[in-house]
């Protein structure tokens, strides 16, 4: 019998198929067998002590709150009234223990969650203003051209797509009503309290409601807080991807924040 020649089309259409479903397992393991991402934001978490080692006993010890350097402030009337600044130098962006701004944004394959993205940028500035028992004023800016992820291809595709970071290199906040806290803050209690302002991301400015909790440790207060954005509030087009076929129309900001007085 006489071997029949294989069209050389069909052995390159055969050739495509092969990639196209290794590329397509690929995609998936990268997808579904990532690691865990970062813990959400958290008092408990926002301690340079809480990303300690566990001991040999296999348990991590909860931080209570921001190493502390420098006398504690006196409570009480006047007693921490000012201006308090966001310190940077506090911590470690290696464990996220510093300050940071940033996002949580689930990506999905056929509808289903299939690995939470997370990015965050330390460069953040900004102030409070503490008088007596209320916050009258905060404002924050975050420089998200220095966002970063676990994958340096998202981070870049952010540059032009979703929040554009070359177009629209800052977000920030401005408080709008004053936080009344309903007591003077006390050295290690954790204030939970509501920060109406107006938040500007994307060239667009909305007014939000973010729940925030906080803690004085010494010389410094510690807020950690998040909420969730929906991208079209703020006319942001959800980026394309070749290993991502979708994300939620959503996402959470979160942020973590030392102050030091002065």
């Amino acid at each position: 019998m006489i071997a029949r020649r294989r069209s050389p089309i069909l052995l390159g259409l055969a050739g495509l198929v092969v990639l196209a479903v290794l590329a397509g397992a690929a995609g998936l393991a990268f997808l579904f067998l990532r690691g865990a991402p970062p813990a959400a934001v958290g008092l408990n978490s926002a301690s340079p002590a809480a990303s300690a080692p566990a001991p040999s006993g296999g348990t991590v010890p909860i931080a209570t709150g921001p190493v502390a350097t420098g006398p504690a402030p006196t409570p009480g009337a006047g007693g921490l009234d000012g201006t308090w600044t966001v310190d940077t130098t506090i911590g470690s962006f290696s464990d996220f223990s510093s300050s940071f701004v940033g996002y949580r944004v689930n990506e999905t394959f056929a509808d289903n969650r299939a690995n939470t993205a997370v990015g965050r940028t330390p460069v953040v500035s900004g102030t409070l203003v503490l008088a007596d028992t209320r916050i009258t004023s905060v404002e924050i800016t975050a420089d998200l051209t220095r966002l970063q992820s676990d994958d340096n291809r998202r981070d870049g595709r952010l540059r032009d797509q979703a929040i554009e970071t070359n177009t629209f290199p800052q977000a920030t906040f401005r408080l709008s009503t004053p936080i009344d806290l309903g007591v003077v803050p006390v050295d290690g209690a954790t204030i939970t309290a509501t920060a109406i302002g107006e938040l500007t991301l994307h060239g667009v400015t909305r007014t939000v409601t973010v729940p925030i909790e906080a803690r004085l440790s010494g010389d410094l207060v510690t807020v950690t807080g998040s909420i969730t954005i929906q991208f079209s509030d703020y006319s942001i087009q959800r980026p394309t991807s070749f290993l991502v076929l979708s994300i939620e129309d959503r996402g959470v900001m979160e942020l973590q924040l030392h102050f030091r007085r002065g």
